[in-house]
């Protein structure tokens, strides 16, 4: 089913998509307040429930003007913020005025009042920043910093000695540096103020009208719902190649640390990878004969940046001491280790299949989920009897609706697999109208907290249908939101996604807010964490729209019915009922081995006493002897599932 990749787009982005590096200007010129007003304007037309900028909106983007510039609360203080967050509903209805008439001298007021943040936050840093240089710590007067914004300059300051010390140990780990010489905690105090100066700078400027207006749109963009956004040119590439899974470049990434800039990781398959010249830890000397020592690091970055089939020479210092030049050609890598990865376990007579999709892929040069999930299942039918097959989810966050619909088409015949519903009420339908199923058996999606958008749709229209069993986490996270992006588009004029209306699966169930609910409970490491669209800002509410299993295509062009008469109802898919009548059976068995494995009630012990995700994840306790403790349950669940269909004795089979 062919789709606009344009305007249907369900990427989820819960931790990279931070607003930063913007702006202010004392004055924000004629030019600026155009492009300010037609960008707002411009996501009213397409979003799903605003359509006017109003004194709501205006509030909302006030607390999230400040929220974006200072999430660490290391600047403002509670009555420079109240001053705006609780302005009168009078002073909003004069706000939203302005904009009609291009004029946001509110936000040039905030604005102002974050410049004279900044200096004071100078001031404090460069006490703290002394004190560690001398004594080699920070004393710290509380354990944890309040999540309000500071009512007075002692607590400001201890939020800004949290904040630096943070970003000590940060450094200290990520340079491994078990003693701090004096001469390197000299240098890390430079490289912290280096970055946190180069963002302060932009804010200061007094020629960047450009960066207010960033600010503003960006704040207003967060005001309408949780997953409207508005991108950087950079923030944008990053997002393409994350949906897309390639770029073009040498494959390396960088970090700058104390001791220069060096490489961090190689993509194995690119040219640096290939070269085999170039290792983790060497430092960026010189790029095309040019030194980057004194050179600021994006513009480093952005020496390496060309067209497929450019040349870059790049020179590293390595650890033996020595000084080599390696001489790269650009090109198009392609993520493969971002990619579908897929395996087998063997079981009675034949073998389980396992795959791990990280996201719903989709590029110009026909990379995607879909396909890599046809030869796959194809490569595993040929290793032996297919009994099984497990799709590891817990880590997807989405990615290309159309991508969903043809993931979830692969394992039915033909029907509905997603309602979308727009502004107006408008009811389009997407259809499985292929009638070939890839894939008939045992089938288990294993899902988490994490699991999202167009994850949720797949994985809830084939528990609709009764195709698939969900295990994991109780829930899933609970977006069904529909995005109109111009991401994808390399040369848009501006870069933005909003929230042009909901999705929901043939039941006529919608996963925002909800979810979508396990079958079977196998929790993950995401089990104890407030994870969720429930706990975003501005969310979107839950409702339902009619079922659609008996699909009358009333939408349907009549110069069209024919054919869906002829290929598409008599292959309409029914509702299944095989894998829920063993539900019963299948969790007693799970519980009993859960209750029995002394690795995974050590994991549960751990989860309850509620670490932080870091300290989960660096504490050794996702193993316990077993290479993954969740995905070795599901494997157990799917034998139950192949033995039940095989057996055909739904109360006789038991694990104990």
């Amino acid at each position: 089913m062919a789709m606009n990749r344009r305007f249907i787009f369900l990427f989820f982005s819960i931790f990279f998509l931070e607003c930063s590096q913007l702006g202010f200007s004392d004055n924000l010129s004629p030019p600026f307040k155009k492009n300010t007003h037609y960008s707002i304007e411009e996501m009213l037309t397409y979003h799903v429930e605003y359509k006017q900028f109003s004194p709501l909106l205006a509030k909302r983007s006030f607390k999230l003007f400040f929220d974006q510039f200072d999430p660490y609360k290391i600047y403002l203080l509670q009555s420079e913020v109240t001053e705006f967050s609780d302005m009168k509903e009078s002073c909003l209805q004069k706000v939203t005025l302005d904009h009609q008439m291009s004029e946001y001298s509110a936000y040039e007021k905030m604005g102002a009042s974050i410049g004279t943040a900044i200096l004071r936050a100078r001031g404090y840093r460069e006490e703290i920043e002394k004190e560690f240089i001398e004594k080699g710590s920070i004393k710290l007067d509380v354990k944890q910093i309040s999540s309000s914004f500071p009512k007075n300059s002692i607590a400001l300051a201890e939020n800004i000695k949290q904040f630096i010390s943070s970003l000590i140990e940060v450094e200290k780990k990520q340079e491994s540096l078990a003693e701090v010489s004096l001469e390197d905690r000299k240098k890390i105090v430079v490289l912290l103020e280096k970055r946190i100066k180069k963002t302060e700078e932009e804010y200061l400027a007094l020629d960047k009208g450009r960066f207010l207006s960033m600010h503003i749109v960006k704040a207003f963009a967060k005001s309408l719902d949780a997953h409207t956004c508005f991108f950087t040119p950079e923030e944008a590439q990053e997002l393409r190649m994350n949906l897309e899974k390639q770029f073009e470049g040498v494959g390396i990434v960088f970090r700058e640390g104390i001791r220069g800039i060096a490489v961090k990781s190689i993509v194995q398959t690119g040219p640096a990878g290939k070269s085999e010249q170039i290792e983790v830890g060497d430092i960026l000397i010189a790029v095309n004969r040019r030194p980057v020592g004194d050179v600021p690091y994006q513009e480093a970055m952005a020496w390496l940046k060309g067209n497929k089939g450019g040349r870059v020479s790049l020179t590293f210092f390595k650890k033996t001491g020595e000084t080599v030049v390696v001489e790269l050609t650009r090109e198009k890598i392609v993520l493969d280790e971002e990619r579908l990865h897929y395996g087998s376990v063997p079981y009675a007579d034949g073998i389980i299949g396992v795959m791990s999709l990280p996201s719903f892929y989709e590029n110009s040069d026909g990379i995607s989920a879909e396909k890599d999930m046809k030869i796959a299942l194809r490569e595993l039918k040929k290793q032996g009897n297919l009994l099984g097959l497990v799709v590891d989810v817990r880590n997807n966050t989405g990615g290309f609706l159309s991508q969903a619909v043809k993931v979830a088409s692969l394992f039915m015949s033909s029907g509905v697999v997603v309602i979308s519903k727009y502004a107006q009420d408008q009811i389009q339908y997407l259809r499985d109208i292929n009638g070939q199923i890839f894939y008939q058996g045992p089938l288990v999606f294993l899902t988490s907290k994490l699991s999202a958008s167009a994850t949720e749709i797949v994985t809830q229209a084939l528990q609709d249908y009764g195709i698939a069993l969900i295990v994991g986490d109780h829930r899933t996270y609970g977006k069904g939101s529909i995005q109109y992006q111009t991401v994808t588009e390399e040369k848009a004029s501006s870069y933005f996604k909003v929230t042009i209306g909901k999705y929901y699966t043939v039941s006529g169930r919608s996963t925002q807010i909800e979810g979508v609910k396990a079958d079977v409970i196998v929790p993950t490491k995401y089990a104890p964490f407030n994870i969720g669209e429930k706990y975003l800002l501005y969310a979107l509410k839950n409702d339902q729209v009619p079922s659609a299993f008996l699909d009358s295509c009333a939408d349907i062009d009549e110069r069209n019915l024919s054919w869906f008469h002829k290929n598409y109802f008599p292959n309409l898919q029914k509702k299944l009922s095989c894998w829920t009548g063993m539900l019963p059976l299948l969790k007693k068995n799970s519980e009993y081995r859960l209750s029995n494995d002394k690795d995974f009630l050590a994991f549960l012990e751990v989860l309850q006493s509620k670490p932080s995700l870091a300290e989960l994840q660096e504490g050794g306790a996702l193993h316990f002897g077993l290479e993954d403790l969740q995905l070795n349950e599901v494997l157990n669940i799917v034998k139950d599932m192949s033995f039940l269909q095989r057996q055909g004795k739904k109360s006789s089979f038991s694990s104990k």
